[in-house]
């Protein structure tokens, strides 16, 4: 490159840095869009709507059908959010939290009223029309079909003319397929229970006999009328929709709604404000900038000009990282926010890996060109496999997750898409840029020092005992809780439920001065920080979520807050509520994080062609998962939604770690030399990589301290116990899982020779 066309570069490259930091910002147009600001908040952060619905009937609901509708809820309003939340309320109450709306009817209008989807024969057992069509125009002129029952719902009922129910839909999705001509189109697939299968095998013998129809209706409306074109006898039916993608999905999420074994009303529906005030964002806002300056300083220090570069690549994927958030829709709560905040410090890490093999080829006497070169082309195994790796995971998370843990994987999936961007192709286009501009000394990259090898390898079962130990010790302490507080962990109440308290204040308060003022007296009376507050918009209402309180703490509760702030006792009602994070969304998770190591573990043996790599891997990762969990038990941290998210940023930090360790054993295996034993190459690859294992923690830890240093109650719950996962996977992928890929291709290779 010459120098004219790098100055040229250069000055294009801070005008694109300018003009996305703008748009980040500031946004674009008078929506503002791409700004950081138009970016989806979550319940905490920017409030949203609360609808609660009642279980139509006299009859209690049992507790097998609760837990199914709230299931079935869950998944459905997640297409308004990630983040959003169902739960019971009482015994036959479900409460629904969706963030970043405010719109209650219009909400309501589109969940319509849950569990009332019917399935309707054309005619009746006589011959009589259950339905007709008269021709009509649509909101945007069209000519359609418009319907209208000729009975009521119960005289269909009645003479037998509803062929199934919602309750009898397994499943409903829209899907695109290919029809008889070659061509796609788009139609919503059914799958029936064995009820429904016999059910319908009867309705459309019937139906396809006389060349009727089966009405789908729902809420007081027709959501489709298809002709039956063949008898379906195996439970799995499918509808043409010839109006578009957008039509099929709206029929497949109704049908799914209107599935729910419940029929629900609405009982109350409320704007509620954020859970945590601007004070919570003003702290976040520092720690970022806090932790953003020292990573950036680090970089320069110890990398020189590289360090340079990759802290303007740095700024470009944090840019970047804004925008893409605001066009994917994203729903960021605080623990979101604290994740992007923590994805800036793990950006680096790939520019580590690339600085540190330029320094070695320096070392050899190379040019600075040919090192540039040479490196990013020597580390680029090792980014590909720990991004791929951690990139399947999120995948999987993805498609079998729910909730936070599919926001989680969907930040995680941008992530580690704009990292290896960053660092593969902007990182190099700058390296070259600064050496065309005349920045060619050596020592303005650093030259490698040769590095020591240290003997890791002979202290393993050191290593071994002392993890041991500390895993022991957490069982141990989680036996002590269990008797004590009846759970072996901090369960908050988005795992095991609580009281909400709802009461009515005298003098509008702020949730700031909610927080400062009657939090702590409740949490006094409870014994429990882990407090959980609301305001409903526009009224002087708060509710106050805790762990669930007794008679005596419930009565002491009002007292409090009649003698202190002269709330009206009449005014205070207590309901307890479930769990957020139902028993279904766990066995989601656990689902999705058991597929994903089989996933991870495939791909590693794929890659190294050697499955041991992989079983070393997933070994590593129950060692961090379990002295992680030790660290909960001991110090007792609240275990809520920022669990999940906490867990599987270290599984994927760790794994990314180890990966580069036994990407650098694969590459020194391949040039070992004949007299050159097995310890020495394991001990020669985890010294060589000691450096960037290291500056890569240091990083992150400089991001995640921030956050324990500034920011509120509910992120340094987060930030914790991820400092100590950051050290406890640095310490495996550096003293263990090198020792346990030793351990078991000598142990291996012993059993085979024996035979």
């Amino acid at each position: 490159m010459k120098k004219n066309r790098a100055v040229i570069s250069l000055i294009v490259f801070v005008l694109i840095l300018g003009l996305l930091g703008y748009t980040a910002v500031f946004g674009v147009g008078s929506d503002r869009s791409g700004s950081a600001s138009g970016i989806k908040l979550g319940l905490d952060l920017a409030g949203g709507v609360s609808i609660t619905y009642q279980v139509v009937g006299d009859e209690k609901p049992s507790d097998e059908d609760m837990s199914d509708t709230i299931y079935k809820l869950q998944q459905r309003v997640e297409n308004y959010s990630t983040e959003a939340q169902v739960y019971k309320e009482g015994s036959d109450r479900i409460n629904i939290e969706i963030p970043g709306v405010s719109d209650a009817n219009a909400i309501l209008e589109e969940l319509g009223k849950p569990g009332s989807l019917y399935f309707i024969a054309q005619t009746d057992s006589e011959g009589n029309q259950n339905y007709g069509g008269t021709y009509g125009v649509d909101a945007d002129g069209n000519i359609e079909i418009q319907y209208i029952l000729t009975k009521s719902i119960d005289e269909l009922m009645a003479d037998g003319s509803i062929v199934l129910t919602g309750t009898e839909v397994a499943d409903a999705q829209a899907r695109a397929q290919q029809n008889s001509m070659g061509n796609l189109e788009n139609i919503v697939s059914l799958t029936l229970n064995d009820t429904g299968t016999t059910a319908f095998a009867q309705a459309t013998q019937k139906a396809f006999d006389n060349g009727e129809s089966i009405a789908i209706y729902y809420d007081d409306d027709f959501v489709s009328v298809p002709n039956v074109q063949a008898v379906i006898t195996d439970g799995n039916a499918v509808i043409t929709v010839p109006s578009g993608a957008a039509e099929a999905e709206r029929i497949a999420s109704t049908i799914r709604i209107g599935g729910l074994k419940l029929e629900l009303e609405e009982l109350r529906s409320n704007v509620v404000g954020a859970q945590l005030g601007s004070e919570a964002i003003r702290s976040s806002l520092i720690a970022a900038a806090v932790g953003f300056a020292l990573v950036v300083v680090f970089m320069i220090a110890i990398y020189y000009v590289p360090g340079l570069v990759a802290s303007l690549a740095l700024c470009l994927y944090t840019e970047l990282m804004v925008i893409l958030l605001y066009a994917f829709e994203v729903t960021l709560t605080l623990p979101g926010i604290a994740g992007i905040i923590l994805s800036v410090g793990m950006a680096v890490d790939a520019n580590v890996i690339i600085f540190a093999r330029i320094r070695e080829e320096l070392a050899t006497g190379k040019t600075v060109q040919s090192s540039v070169k040479i490196g990013f082309s020597k580390a680029l195994s090792a980014i590909i496999d720990g991004n791929i790796t951690t990139f399947i995971a999120a995948l999987v998370l993805v498609a079998m997750g729910s909730g936070t843990i599919k926001g989680f994987a969907v930040t995680l999936i941008l992530g580690i898409i704009l990292s290896m961007f960053t660092a593969l192709f902007v990182t190099k286009y700058l390296l070259n840029v600064f050496y065309a501009l005349g920045v060619q000394s050596e020592k303005a990259y650093g030259v490698g020092k040769e590095k020591k090898t240290m003997d890791f390898l002979s202290k393993r079962y050191l290593f071994f005992g002392l993890s041991a130990a500390i895993i022991v010790i957490g069982f141990v302490v989680m036996g002590i809780n269990k008797s004590q507080m009846d759970m072996p962990l901090n369960y908050s109440l988005d795992f095991v439920g609580g009281t909400s308290t709802t009461m009515t204040l005298n003098e509008d308060m702020s949730i700031e001065e909610i927080d400062a003022q009657i939090v702590p007296m409740i949490e006094d009376i409870t014994g429990d920080g882990n407090v959980q507050t609301t305001k409903v918009a526009g009224s002087n209402q708060v509710i106050i979520k805790t762990r669930t309180l007794n008679v005596e703490e419930r009565e002491r509760f009002a007292d409090t807050m009649t003698t202190n702030f002269g709330v009206d006792a009449s005014s205070i009602t207590a309901e307890t509520i479930s769990a957020t994070v139902s028993s279904e969304m766990q066995a989601d998770a656990i689902k999705a994080i058991i597929v994903s190591t089989i996933l991870m573990l495939l791909y590693i043996w794929f890659r190294f062609k050697d499955i041991r790599f992989g079983a070393s891997s997933v070994l590593a990762l129950v060692h961090d998962v379990l002295v992680v969990l030790a660290f909960y038990a001991v110090v007792k941290i609240s275990v809520g939604n920022t669990f999940i998210a906490c867990m599987l940023t270290i599984i994927g930090y760790s794994i990314n770690a180890t990966i580069v360790i036994f990407d650098r054993i694969r590459e020194n295996l391949r040039d070992k030399k004949d007299k050159e034993s097995l310890e020495e190459v394991l001990n020669k690859s985890i010294s060589q990589t000691l450096s960037r294992s290291i500056f890569t923690s240091l990083t992150t830890f400089f991001m995640v301290a921030a956050l324990e240093v500034f920011g509120v109650s509910s992120i340094r719950e987060f930030a914790l116990p991820l400092i100590a996962g950051i050290i406890c996977g640095t310490y495996s992928s550096i003293c263990l899982a090198s020792a346990f890929w030793y351990v078991l291709r000598t142990k291996l290779a012993k059993k085979a020779a024996a035979k």
